[in-house]
């Protein structure tokens, strides 16, 4: 008998996690009752999804109402967990979940978990590479891809699940998954979580609640994952592109070695790297210290390494036009991310930059667009701030409404040997539905 069945089950939003966890709960005979905010109209093709299922839909509003004679309470990523819903919802005692707890606390498979500011996309992808490599039968998602709980009736134990997770995901999680890695943190989504401590609070539940048998994967270079180490019941791995670590991935004299305490091997060099940039080497390494606590083979790690180009949205080239070649980065959604991208060029860049603000620090970000960047376009609800910002450290820029009006004034603007760099620091909710529909609309841009 599933802990959902009979059970009365409210699904605030009805986004990707939402659906999975609506069409999964019917399943396992659970009454499901979904509300949204948006209207009716807005959610024709959500709606239109779960039209097989027997389901009570309360649209345009959340009323309090809906917490009678409920039993459970789960949350879509763009629910706060602090909503006055929620709030209430856990003063009347009742419990509180999301699809990514529901699926950790029944999959019967082998769990990784990652999570971290920057670069968790990229370490998930590839560690997912590294299992499917080794034929093992791996599944990749989480805050990525496809819901893990739609494919979790296919599940076997012998199998590996990689699980990329955001602090949104995170900040309700009551059990940790047996291997976990936080890769770095760093100011991010302070609009929704309001100061570093609740966002620090909700990236450390993913070590919290670990068993003693448990791995935890840390940073040594980041002092923000390396002070999580006091988290750490179990095992403890590091790994480091700075100094040689006693358990865990390091680099050295241009190879990755990885250690378990006792034996050191090579797993590759810096040339079988195919991304660019110094942080994607670090997210190398965590991935192999990820797959290396799981059993995957050395040889297996080396040929992923080898063959893996990346994601799509990060640093992805699009094409080269007249001698220019266009970068899309645009799951880069925070300064930091953007900082990486810079480091990662040596040709001179056109740097297209905006979208919608998180409540960040800019400055490092202003200094470093002057230093390195030949001319920056601003679009979206930041490009006003971010104007300031270059003004004040004489950089040149021009600002336009939105990220056609971007592509268009770089084509102009830019000249053979030019990297026209989209690497917008801020979220693509003031024009998009998420980056990747940002991301798609520049490749459109970049080859109409």
């Amino acid at each position: 008998m599933d802990p959902l069945q009979a059970k009365r089950l409210l699904i605030l939003g009805l986004a990707r996690q939402g659906k999975a966890l609506a069409r999964f709960a019917v399943t396992m005979g659970a009454q499901v009752v979904v509300s949204d905010l948006r209207p009716a109209e807005q959610l024709q093709a959500e709606l239109a999804e779960l039209v097989d299922l027997e389901i009570e839909y309360v649209l345009g509003e959340h009323p309090m109402r809906l917490l009678d004679n409920t039993d459970i309470v789960a949350l879509s990523g763009s629910v706060p967990a602090d909503a006055p819903l929620v709030a209430e919802a856990r003063r009347r005692g009742l419990s509180v979940t999301n699809d990514s707890q529901e699926f950790i606390q029944r999959t019967p498979a082998a769990v990784i978990g990652i999570t971290g500011s920057a670069g968790k996309t990229t370490t998930t992808a590839l560690t997912g590479v590294m299992g499917q490599t080794a034929g093992r039968t791996t599944w990749v998602g989480g805050n990525i891809g496809r819901p893990l709980l739609a494919d979790l009736h296919k599940m076997a134990a012998a199998d590996l699940v990689v699980q990329e997770l955001s602090s949104f995901q995170l900040e309700i999680w009551t059990q940790s998954p047996p291997v976990a890695a936080v890769l770095n943190i760093t100011p991010n989504h302070l609009d929704r979580h309001k100061t570093m401590r609740a966002y620090l609070q909700a990236k450390a539940n993913i070590l919290r609640h670990q068993a003693e048998t448990a791995v935890a994967v840390l940073s040594a270079d980041d002092a923000g994952s390396l002070a999580l180490s006091r988290l750490v019941r179990g095992r403890l791995r590091l790994f480091s592109d700075e100094r040689p670590v006693a358990d865990g991935a390091f680099l050295y004299d241009g190879r990755i070695y990885l250690r378990d305490g006792e034996r050191e091997t090579a797993v590759c060099t810096l040339d079988d790297i195919q991304l660019r940039g110094r942080h994607n080497a670090r997210n190398v390494l965590a991935a192999v210290t990820l797959a290396d606590s799981v059993g995957l083979d050395r040889q297996a790690m080396r040929q992923a390494i080898r063959t893996f180009h990346g994601v799509e949205h990060r640093l992805e080239q699009v094409a080269t036009v007249n001698g220019v070649t266009y970068v899309n980065d645009s799951i880069a959604t925070a300064p930091e991310r953007v900082l990486a991208a810079l480091a990662a060029f040596d040709e001179p860049l056109v740097l297209l930059a905006g979208g919608q603000d998180k409540d960040m620090v800019w400055d490092a970000w202003a200094s470093e667009v002057a230093q390195r960047v030949r001319h920056t376009i601003l679009f979206g609800q930041l490009a006003p701030m971010l104007a300031e910002r270059l003004t004040a450290v004489s950089a040149p820029f021009t600002q336009v409404s939105d990220l056609a009006a971007a592509v268009a004034v770089a084509r102009n603007t830019a000249v053979a040997g030019d990297i026209v760099l989209l690497s917008p620091g801020g979220t693509s909710y003031d024009a998009y539905r998420d980056f990747a529909e940002r991301g798609e609309h520049f490749r459109r841009l970049v080859v109409k």
